[in-house]
């Protein structure tokens, strides 16, 4: 049934009325415009808990390759797009693995990490008009379904996506997902995702406001909306004031919070305003968490989690901690710098201080939790390792015990955190 209705909204997004060009009149054909792309990425993250916590860290090499095939020529185009994956395990450490939220290499029922992983997938796609339905393996970038890729290897679902753009600054998508690929594990369906509807849009309402609206049911898990809002305010040359909304409405099902001992219901949102000028930038932001449970996203479904995706977090005060606690409301001060004004094209700096207080967590009331965050990035301009990425972070994180380490049911520990991203993108044609 759910096919039929998917398959409804295409044809009636493919009869809308033609307001932009037809994207596939300009077909170049499957081979023409054809990309294939390796990124060899190095990634280590170490945190340093507090309170007598085990310390973790994972370290590895992985290389993720991607290709995409152009469209073939006349009323309906036909290509591919495929990926494979391959990580080595360069610490393999049983004690200092295994850490939730860092999840490179997925630990066997022994308690040891795998000392490798390779995952491959590819979809089939159709574009008719502006209108593209995507069969497959993919790696949605949705607001309420969002590939996690902030870690070694990123993760993949496995079902139906239509993506529709045939009025202008206007995008629909409506999709169905039935498998999701953890990204430390080489199964297809490894998170163990029964089934994920998702449906929404964005729309330009002009250049500087832009606004989106989107949801989520999911199977046995409950549901899931958003709301997105961002408006950017010239002032002058070189000046500006950026406006950002973000929030989710979050209902599960009654079983599934008996299940993880938490309530039904959360709203979440923040607000931010960061003004530029120039190569700085200053941000002030608020987030606020209301309802009888904090903000549930991502994890795996075979291990209690939602399975929508890593990062489907689309909320400002966002970390190492997303400060997204039952109750929880926190402020951000943050400022960043582009060293390209002073002679360092290619090299950034941001720093963020967070602050979050009302925590609760069980029994517990009150809780407050801290973080300061630090990021310097550099991209190679030019050379023969032009685009390579260096990116390095640290957080400190410190969560008060009633609602970490003395609690029975804790909200987040106390640590420290390091993470060092090397990426080295190659563009093979």
């Amino acid at each position: 049934m759910l096919n039929t209705r998917i398959g409804l909204i295409a044809i009636g997004l493919m009869s809308a009325t033609q307001a932009m060009a037809s994207d596939q009149d300009d077909a170049k054909g499957f081979v023409e415009d054809s990309h294939l792309s390796v990124l060899a990425r190095n990634a280590y993250i170490n945190r340093d808990y507090k309170n007598g916590k085990d310390d973790k860290s994972e370290w590895g090499q992985a290389f993720i390759g991607k290709f995409t095939s152009g469209f073939t020529q006349g009323t309906v185009g036909v290509g591919v797009d495929a990926f494979g994956l391959y990580a080595k395990n360069l610490e393999q450490s049983d004690s200092r693995s295994g850490a939730g939220g860092i999840d490179f290499f997925r630990q066997g029922n022994d308690g040891s990490p795998a000392s490798d992983l390779a995952r491959a997938g590819a979809a089939v796609k159709f574009r008719i008009s502006n209108t593209v339905i995507k069969y497959g393996d993919q790696m949605p970038a949705l607001p309420v379904l969002n590939t996690d890729d902030s870690r070694l290897l990123p993760e993949s679902f496995t079902g139906t996506l239509i993506t529709s753009k045939e009025i202008k600054g206007l995008e629909l998508n409506v999709g169905h997902f039935t498998e999701e690929a953890q990204k430390s594990a080489e199964g297809r369906d490894s998170g163990e995702l029964k089934s994920l509807n998702v449906y929404g849009g964005s729309y330009a309402f002009t250049d500087n406001f832009k606004a989106s609206l989107y949801g989520t049911t999911i199977e046995n898990v409950g549901k899931k909306q958003y709301l997105g809002a961002t408006y950017v305010l010239p002032i002058q040359k070189d000046q500006s004031l950026t406006f950002d909304f973000n929030g989710y409405k979050t209902e599960l099902d009654s079983k599934w919070a008996d299940d993880n001992d938490t309530g039904r219901d959360n709203t979440i949102w923040s607000l931010s305003a960061t003004y530029a000028m120039g190569p700085h930038s200053f941000m002030v932001a608020h987030q606020r968490s209301t309802g009888s449970t904090g903000y549930n996203y991502g994890g795996y479904q075979r291990g209690g989690g939602v399975g929508d995706g890593g990062t489907s977090i689309y909320l400002t005060n966002s970390y190492w901690s997303d400060f997204n606690g039952e109750d929880e409301r926190s402020w951000q001060l943050a400022y960043g710098l582009d060293f390209g004004a002073y002679g360092i094209p290619g090299l950034t700096y941001k720093f963020a201080y967070v602050r979050g207080d009302n925590i609760t967590a069980g029994d517990a009331t009150g809780g407050t939790e801290r973080e300061i965050f630090n990021q310097l990035q550099y991209v190679v301009q030019q050379g023969p390792v032009k685009d390579l990425t260096v990116r390095v972070r640290s957080s400190i994180l410190r969560v008060s015990d009633n609602v970490g380490s003395a609690n029975p049911t804790p909200y987040n520990f106390s640590g420290n955190e390091l993470r060092v991203f090397v990426d080295y993108p190659i563009n093979i044609f």
